[in-house]
Parts: structure tokens; sequence; C-alpha cells
């Protein structure tokens, strides 16, 4: 019995030694990922303390030893974007491989409900517009989808619970994966002919704080109010970097090109936007500081909704969501970041996901492609104001981004123009296009003080350039 017993206890002892030094990979390196082409690429993973470890790719070999919390990591040189299937090895006292892998582009794309909306299907929420149509035709097998599972943690994880998958009509449909970032990764791809990776880290009705890595909150001494916290701890009504630490943190350090964020309408409510920008700034550049590179980040500004109807224990007026509007636009003074215009996007004021999420993709993948991959004769971005002067009983607004010139995308007046003078009281402004100017007067205005366009939460205004691209938000003064 005792030498049974010496057996067993040898036996388990092998076995869990033997586990331990089993080479192990995270689930986002894994057959058929896509790796970014272009630049260092890290390989990295888990062995036995002192470990080593052998790299094989693209014919390159690269070794590295475990450390004395068993993790290991190599960096490839930079690989040329192939659509060839490659396969990789690694060894330690084990050997791995992983198959089917491709160079391309990789982004991730994360936020809320409206970025987590798949095509169809999803609890509560209607289809997509022509969701059966987009994936009837998603048979490509070049892009190549990872949805990350959610989770919240305290502390960084160690790893997120995914697989990458091949996109095939039923793929897409089944994994739920993001149709913003499906129909943006679609159109990278056909323009760029080359294989897209794209990571799905979502989870609906969250804020901005849970996203945000610690690194990035002590970048902004206007959030010092999150510096130094336990882990746990809530601030502005929120735990702040939770879904970091779950859902963000364990994908570094996989190579990135850039990020696409479609968030906010959480953040309209209960603190609204005094911060929203700072938040921002702390996002994109905690995300930056731990990738460790520049990622290209393009957002998505909020679309209208009657916030202070369907919240209205929450949202006492309807310029909250102007003020978010507002936020966002100011956020683009963050160097390498874009962003698109959705007010033109909305069936349902009532409902807060508008079912037009192709364009909503197609837009992004337009920052993208005239920004990142500097491709030529693309108007991606919507007139912005830029400055106003009187004459007269007139203000006239001056434009960025006008692209071919100022239209209404419907033919008729312009609409949602306010204007006021030195008394403070506004007044619903008529608005005319003087070309490449806009032109506001009031005859209850004698000399203009201020505009505003498009300041509230209900507002689908017609002003566009002729690419059909929206005009910002805006006031002129905000006082």
């Amino acid at each position: 019995m005792r030498r049974l017993l010496l057996s067993l206890t040898a036996a388990a002892t092998f076995a869990a030694t033997g586990a331990l030094a089993d080479v192990k990979l995270p689930n986002l390196i894994s057959d058929h990922m896509v790796l970014q082409s272009g630049q260092p690429v890290a390989i990295w993973g888990k062995a036995d303390a002192g470990e080593k470890v052998t790299v094989k790719l693209a014919g390159q070999t690269v070794r590295a030893t475990a450390g004395a919390d068993g993790k290991w990591k190599v960096m490839l040189k930079p690989l040329k974007a192939s659509a060839t299937a490659a396969q990789m090895s690694v060894k330690g006292k084990n050997n791995l491989t992983v198959s089917d892998i491709l160079i391309g582009e990789v982004w991730l794309a994360s936020g809320q409900s409206n970025m987590e909306k798949p095509f169809r299907n999803q609890s509560g929420q209607k289809d997509v517009f022509d969701a059966d149509k987009a994936l009837a035709a998603a048979d490509t097998p070049q892009i190549r989808l990872f949805k990350v599972k959610k989770t919240r943690t305290n502390t960084p994880a160690a790893d997120v619970e995914g697989k990458w998958i091949v996109t095939t009509p039923q793929s897409l449909d089944e994994s739920r994966f993001s149709a913003t970032a499906y129909v943006f990764g679609q159109r990278l791809h056909t323009t760029l002919n080359t294989p897209v990776g794209l990571i799905d880290s979502t989870w609906g009705g969250t804020r901005i704080e849970p996203w945000t890595a610690p690194e990035g909150f002590a970048a902004v001494p206007a959030l010092k109010r999150f510096t130094g916290q336990a882990p746990g701890t809530k601030v502005d009504e929120t735990v702040m970097s939770e879904l970091y630490n779950g859902m963000i943190a364990p994908l570094v350090p996989y190579g990135l090109k850039g990020a696409i964020w479609y968030q906010g309408e959480s953040n309209v409510y209960p603190v609204g936007a005094p911060d929203y920008t700072a938040k921002m700034e702390a996002l994109i550049g905690g995300w930056r500081t731990v990738f460790g590179q520049d990622l290209a980040f393009y957002y998505v500004q909020i679309a209208p909704h009657t916030y202070h109807i369907t919240r209205q224990n929450q949202v006492v007026s309807p310029e909250a969501e102007p003020r978010i509007w507002e936020a966002q636009t100011d956020a683009l003074r963050i160097p390498n970041t874009g962003m698109i215009v959705t007010t033109d996007l909305v069936d349902d004021l009532t409902d807060i996901h508008p079912r037009d999420k192709i364009t909503v993709g197609q837009r992004l993948a337009g920052q993208a492609l005239a920004k990142t991959y500097k491709q030529t004769g693309l108007v991606v971005d919507g007139p912005k104001f830029r400055s106003l002067s009187v004459e007269g009983n007139k203000a006239v607004l001056s434009y960025d981004d006008i692209g071919g010139g100022l239209i209404a995308r419907d033919g008729k007046a312009l609409n949602w123009f306010n204007i006021r003078g030195a008394d403070g009281v506004w007044f619903p402004g008529v608005a005319t296009i003087e070309g490449d100017k806009v032109v506001v007067s009031s005859p209850a205005v004698a000399t203009p003080v201020a505009v505003r366009f498009a300041w509230d939460e209900a507002a689908r205004p017609n002003l566009t350039n002729k690419e059909g691209l929206p005009a910002l938000p805006f006031r002129s003064t905000r006082d």
C-alpha cells in the first residue's frame, strides 16, 4: 500500500510538473490569427522559469528565456502583408504549432452597445438595416474576427477568452460580431487588398472610465481624482479601469494598427460632459502607452436621442447630449485621431441604437483610409465651424472641411440654427448658404453675438458638404 501511495504521489507530481513545463500561448495567438504587417510583432506566453523558448515564423527564428514569473516574449522583425496561410512553431519543453496565419492590418474595436451591436438578433434591439444582404455577402476568408468575452476585473487579467474565426456569412452571424467593426474591416480589406484582423472588445451600457488604463488617468492632471485609488473603487459612479483590466490589458502587446471607438451614450448622464474630453485623452493616451505605439484612433460622435424623455430621471435638459458632442469635437485636438458625425443616420429618436451601422462603419473606414493609409482624393470630414463675423444684423459663419461645397442635403431651407444678441435670448435663425459660408439672422436680433447649430439632443440638421457628410454641431461661444 505504501509503495502504491508513493507511486501515485510521484505520478501526480510528474503530471503537475509536466503541466507547468508546457509552453503556453495566450488565446489571441492562435490558429487563423492576423498579425500586423510592417512593424515589429510580439509573440509571448508562459513557461517554466528559465525555460528556453524558440519561435519560428516566415523564415525568422527568435529565442527567449522565461523569467522568474514564467513569462517570455520575443519580437519578430516587421512582416510583409500576405494572404498566403503561414505556420508558426513554438518550442520549449513541448512543441506548439499555430496554423493559418495571415499578415495584414489589425484593428481593435471597442465601446458600448452601438459598437457591440451585431447585424441581427440582439436582444431588445432591431436588426441593422440591410442585415441579411450584408451577411450574405460576408464570404470574406481574409477577414478574421476575434470577439473578446465580457470580463470585469479589479487587476489586469492574464488572458482573454475568445478565438479567431474565419469570416463566412454563418460565422459572422453566429459570433454576434460588431456590425460596425466588420463593415470597417471589409472596406479596408477591399480597398487595400490585404488581410484584416478585427478584435471586438465591447460591452453595452458601459462608460468610458472602466475602459481607461491607470496610466491614462495618471497622465491627465484634470483626472487626478482617479489616481491612487484602491482596486474596485468607484469614481464618478463607476469602477475605474475594470474593463480595461479584463478586456484590453490581456491583449497587450499584440500588434495593432489602430482602434475604433463608439461610446459616450452612458456618459451623457449622470455627471455629463464637463471633463469627457479629458477622459478621452486619458483613454487614448493610456492605450497608446501600454501598447507602446501611437495607435490611430477614430471614433463616432454619438447619435441624436431623446435622453431627457427616455431617461427623464437622469437627464433633465435636451442640451446634455450636445455638450457631449462638443466634448467629442474638442477631443480632435488629440493627434492622430478622427471623428465621424451621425446626426443624419437616425431613423427613430427614441431608439438609442440607430440601425444604420453600415454607413457608420464605412465612414470610420474612410477616416482610416485617408489619414492612416494616406489614400488620396477622399473627403472624410463634414463641415466644421471655424469662426463667426458680424455684418450688420447678420452672423457670417466660416467653415473648415467643406469638401466640394456646402449644401442642404434635402434641398430645403437650412435648419437647427439659433441666434442671439447681447441679451442672451435665443431665437430661431434664418440660415442661407452664400458661397462657402452660412449667413444667419433673425428679425428679433438686431446685433448678433452668438450662433449655435444642432444644439439639441433631437437635432437632425440638413447642412452637409456635397459629399454628404453632415456638419458638426457647435455653439460659437460657451457662456
